[in-house]
């Protein structure tokens, strides 16, 4: 079957395209950005991408359009498949009938560390011999690629919250019909579709309400939000980490976890993965694991080889003894917590804190005004004001002097480099490819030496 997935360079959709070429069918696409990784990765397996949604791509005639919430009515492609009467699907409903039908599929949902955590718990399978597919919205360092497909029984999924299609408004991940679902947390977010936190709760209890009562609901037990979705209603025995609940983990000395389940040590492991946050992953992750029977304390044990993820906490090179780093982090929550994750990491060195505010609900500006206090643990903030439809410089004018708002790349870039000095950790937080500002950096603070 000819597949030709529209929006093809987005995370869920690259992957999707990685499994669909796997499954042997042959895989086209297009997109209007394509940047590293995910283009690299299609390039890698030989999926032809097209620029663009030019309505001249409707001669293709492949068997099956697949497309993905990038696109909209207007979209002259999809104009013309409509016009033309051919056959369309979106993406999560491709892979729920021809992938995940019969899967054994653990969902990993939440605001924050959906990638992380669908990462590590693909890894705890794999070192446990179980070949787990797995399609994540990152490239666990582990693997090399975002999505596999393969004989077993698991299935490890992102499951993200974000509407399907333009004529799909449900969340993605009620598509999946997951036996172990985690739910790591649940904020804001997405502004742009959603009104409030109370909306995307209720796509939350939509997605509880398809977890058979032979599954398990893995449950971050501080959430009052989750606590408020699951009391609409639970049909799954629940398992609940963090404070309260059954799985809890401590670092005993520095770069150590040590995790417990009810109160008992299950096992202690060197840890390299810095802040609160990686550790409720893990927690997630090992209890997610055992469901598929892996044993706690190979679970444990297993995260000593867990290698991270490319763009969460990625290093990206040293020079004249700066270090720069590139994180996905994009809402205020992230921010704060990716900081204190490096500051823990670094001790007293300096963070210079650099910010796209780039996805939907920061371009809103529904949660700017959160944005200083997320950032107060950096020692400069620099913050790209390109493309923002709200007034950065008065957003960021409570952190005085050590904020600066740039709205030309290359001055943002100038300014990074002018201040930046040996023992400095560079920290750069965008969900999109930002220019190529992590190369720029490094080649700018080379040239300066």
């Amino acid at each position: 079957m000819h597949i030709h997935i529209l929006g093809i360079c987005g995370t869920f959709m690259a992957g999707l395209a990685l499994i669909a070429r796997e499954a042997g069918h042959r895989v086209t696409g297009c997109d209007a950005n394509v940047y590293p990784p995910m283009s690299t990765q299609l390039a890698a397996a030989g999926i032809e991408l097209i620029e663009g949604f030019g309505e001249e791509q409707v001669a293709l005639a492949p068997d099956l359009w697949v497309v993905g919430n990038v696109v909209k009515r207007g979209t002259p492609l999809m104009e013309a498949i409509l016009d033309s009467r051919q056959a369309y699907v979106s993406g999560p409903q491709w892979l729920a009938e021809h992938v995940l039908a019969g899967k054994r599929v653990i969902a990993v949902a939440g605001t924050h560390g959906k990638t992380t955590t669908s990462s590590m718990v693909a890894w705890l399978l794999e070192a446990a011999g179980l070949e787990p597919g797995f399609l994540i919205g990152g490239v666990p360092d582990n693997f090399g690629l975002s999505a596999r497909l393969t004989g077993s029984d698991w299935f490890v999924i992102e499951a993200d919250e974000y509407d399907t299609a333009f004529f799909d408004k449900r969340s993605k991940f009620v598509h999946y019909h997951p036996q172990v679902v985690v739910l790591n947390n649940l904020e804001f977010d997405h502004a742009d579709i959603f009104p409030d936190l109370a909306a995307i709760e209720t796509q939350f209890h939509h997605l509880v309400r398809t977890v058979p009562r032979s599954g398990r609901l893995i449950v971050n037990a501080a959430s009052e939000a989750l606590a408020r979705v699951l009391a609409r209603g639970a049909w799954t025995p629940i398992e609940a980490f963090g404070a309260g609940g059954r799985w809890t983990a401590t670092t005993p000395v520095s770069g150590s976890l040590a995790v417990l389940h009810d109160a008992l040590p299950v096992a202690q492991v060197r840890w390299t993965l810095a802040g609160e946050h990686n550790r409720m992953n893990a927690l997630a992750a090992i209890a997610a694991a055992a469901q598929a029977g892996v044993a706690p304390d190979a679970a444990v044990a297993a995260l000593a080889t867990f290698a991270g993820v490319k763009r969460r906490m990625q290093l990206r090179g040293e020079v004249r003894g700066v270090s720069v780093h590139d994180d996905f982090a994009h809402h205020p929550s992230a921010i704060e917590t990716t900081v204190a994750g490096l500051r823990e990491q670094i001790g007293q060195a300096r963070i210079l804190a650099v910010l796209e505010p780039r996805s939907n609900t920061m371009k809103l500006g529904a949660m700017n005004a959160a944005l200083p206090a997320s950032l107060v643990g950096a020692d400069r903030i620099f913050c790209y004001s390109a493309g923002l439809q709200w007034d950065a410089a008065a957003v960021f004018a409570p952190l005085g002097d050590r904020a600066l708002v740039e709205h030309e790349f290359e001055h943002l870039v100038d300014a990074v480099v002018a201040e930046a000095r040996p023992g400095d950790h560079v920290l750069v937080m965008s969900n999109g490819a930002f220019n190529g500002i992590h190369e720029r950096l490094l080649e700018r603070l080379a040239a300066s030496a």
